[in-house]
């Protein structure tokens, strides 16, 4: 019974290692996002009260291949909840490819954060029906395949 616990964890460890490091040879994508506060455009120390200090802007720092993707899904309709959250999820479909994960197991990965981002989208609004969410979630993967990955 241990052997079996240690094999399933082992796996666990690695599979999420794998994730969490596979990036493609040209860069880590969410490089801007993973940077020291001193190394971000425009950032300053924040102080521990988490006031903002004057003169920044609060703005996410993204480099041209990200923007391009943001871009290519707003040009396909896509209006995503935050830039954050629709780099996320490119994030993850360029891991999983990194990964060599079929597209089956790219759009499980991806596809609660794809629900989650449309319905945050639509919030107020009727519910997004699955057929919507289906087609978001193959224009993420399609755009981040093309643009980001």
């Amino acid at each position: 019974m241990q052997h079996t616990v240690r094999s399933a964890t082992l796996v666990v460890v690695v599979s999420a290692a794998s994730l969490l490091t596979a990036c493609d040879a040209g860069g880590d994508i969410m490089a801007p996002l993973a940077l020291p506060t001193s190394q971000v455009r425009g950032a300053q120390p924040q102080a521990a009260s988490a006031q903002p200090q004057p003169g920044s802007s609060g703005e996410l720092a993204i480099t041209s291949q990200q923007h391009a993707y943001l871009d290519e899904l707003k040009a396909a309709g896509i209006k995503p909840s935050s830039e954050l959250l629709a780099l996320s999820i490119g994030s993850y479909v360029c891991q999983g490819r990194a990964a060599k994960q079929d597209d089956q197991a790219v759009r499980e990965f991806v596809l609660p954060l794809v629900r989650s981002d449309v319905r945050a989208a639509r919030s107020g609004q009727e519910s997004p029906t699955p057929g919507e969410i289906d087609t978001a979630a193959t224009d993420y993967i399609r755009i981040a395949t093309d643009h980001l990955c």
